[in-house]
C-alpha cells in the first residue's frame, strides 16, 4: 500500500473490543465464527483509523454487508481463516480501495467455473510456484468489487471483469466488461491492483 493508506492486520482474533449498538445489529443472528470475524475486522477498522488520527467510531454494515466509513474516510475489511486485515485512507487522497485474503489453496470443486471465464481459465490451469491462481484470481476479483461498489453502487458479476495476472510482477489488472462509475475526467475503464503470497495467505488489493 502507498504511504497515503493505513493498514491494521492480525492472524488472531480480537473480540474483546468495544462494540457499538450499529454494529451489534449486525451480529443479531451471527454464529460464533461470523462473530469473531466481524469483530476483529472493526477491532482492525480502529486501529487503522487511529492511524489516520480518527477515534473509536461505529462501523455499521450497508446494505450489501459493506462496511459503511465515517465521513471523509474511505476503506475495506478482509477475512479469512487465520487472517484479518483492514486498510483506509482520507477520502481527499484516494476515491475507493478494495482487499480480500483468502487460504492460499485450490478454490472448492464447482466454484473456478462460476468465477473464471474464457482467458482467465487458460491462465489458472498454467501451474504457478507459491500460489494458487485460481485462488489468487478469486481473490483478486474480490478486491476489485469491493473497491467497485462504493463508486458504483451496483453489483459487478464475476463475469463483468477480465483478469489478468503477472505472476512474476505480484500485480494484476481488471478491464471493465460493462460501463463504468465516472471517476474524475471520465468513466472508470478498468482496475489495477497488486497481490502476494505468504505464510499460506493470498492477498490482494486495489485503489482507486
Amino acid at each position: 500500500m502507498p504511504e497515503t493508506v493505513a493498514v491494521a492486520s492480525t492472524r488472531a482474533d480480537l473480540v474483546e473490543v468495544e462494540s457499538f449498538p450499529e454494529e451489534a445489529r449486525s451480529l443479531a443472528r451471527a454464529v460464533e465464527k461470523r462473530r469473531r470475524e466481524f469483530l476483529t475486522g472493526r477491532a482492525c477498522a480502529r486501529q487503522a483509523l487511529a492511524q489516520l488520527g480518527l477515534g473509536p467510531v461505529a462501523i455499521p454494515s450497508g446494505e450489501r454487508g459493506e462496511p459503511l466509513w465515517p465521513s471523509g474516510v474511505v476503506g475495506s475489511i478482509t477475512h479469512c481463516r487465520g487472517y484479518r486485515a483492514c486498510a483506509v485512507a482520507s477520502a481527499g487522497q484516494v476515491r475507493s480501495i478494495g482487499i480480500d485474503a483468502e487460504v492460499d489453496e485450490p478454490l472448492p470443486k464447482g466454484v473456478l467455473e462460476a468465477v473464471a471465464f474464457g482467458s482467465e481459465r487458460t491462465v489458472v490451469a498454467e501451474p504457478a510456484a507459491g500460489v494458487c491462481l485460481d485462488r489468487l484470481l478469486f481473490s483478486a476479483k474480490e478486491a476489485i468489487y469491493k473497491a467497485w461498489f462504493p463508486l458504483a453502487r451496483r453489483w459487478l458479476g464475476f463475469e463483468d471483469v477480465v483478469l489478468t495476472i503477472d505472476v512474476g510482477g505480484g500485480t494484476f489488472r481488471a478491464g471493465l466488461l460493462v460501463p463504468g462509475p465516472v471517476v474524475g475526467a471520465g468513466p472508470l475503464t478498468e482496475f489495477r491492483g497488486r497481490w502476494c503470497a505468504e505464510g499460506g495467505i493470498v492477498a490482494a488489493a486495489v485503489i482507486v
